[in-house]
């Protein structure tokens, strides 16, 4: 009965045996994952040069972050809208179809100016006008209120 036990016992130490050397196999391969692609040759070295890594990371990441809010920013005092009106502006007089035209730039909040040109033969007038909040201190003429209108709504599409 005593060799029974024995073998028994040889059975269940060995057993034990076999598990804790594949459970070490296993351990190895994850600390080996763990040190790779590094010069760690420790898991302390690993973590502190991914610790070095992930400061780094954070900086960069606020750095982007400032500078996103700073073209942020730029991109709203950046023109927008575009509105181009064309119109004949002297009616009647054959003045050579629509070759008089307004135009107008806004950025996000409605400020720009616009910019007129009237053709009439052997004449060309161009006039601007600033334009803030989508009007202007100086009389705007139908063409150019639409002209504004047109790129307000452009620039609220983005």
């Amino acid at each position: 009965m005593l060799i029974v036990q024995t073998d028994l016992v040889i059975g269940v130490v060995l057993a034990i045996v076999v598990i804790l050397t594949i459970w070490i196999i296993l351990l190895e391969r994850r600390i080996n994952r763990l040190l790779r692609g590094g010069k760690a040759k420790t898991i302390e070295e690993a973590l502190s040069q991914m610790e070095k890594e992930v400061r780094g990371l954070t900086v960069f990441r606020s750095e982007v972050e400032t500078y996103l809010q700073t073209v942020e920013q730029r991109l709203k005092k950046s023109v927008q809208g575009i509105g181009t009106v064309r119109f004949q502006a002297f009616k009647g007089g054959g003045g050579g179809g629509e070759q008089s035209f307004s135009s107008a730039f806004v950025n996000e909040q409605g400020d720009g100016l616009v910019i007129s040109s009237i053709y009439s033969r052997g004449l060309v007038g161009i006039y601007g006008k600033p334009i803030q909040k989508g009007v202007s201190v100086y009389e705007l003429t139908e063409e150019e209120r639409e002209a504004i209108t047109t790129a307000i709504r452009e620039s609220k599409k983005q």
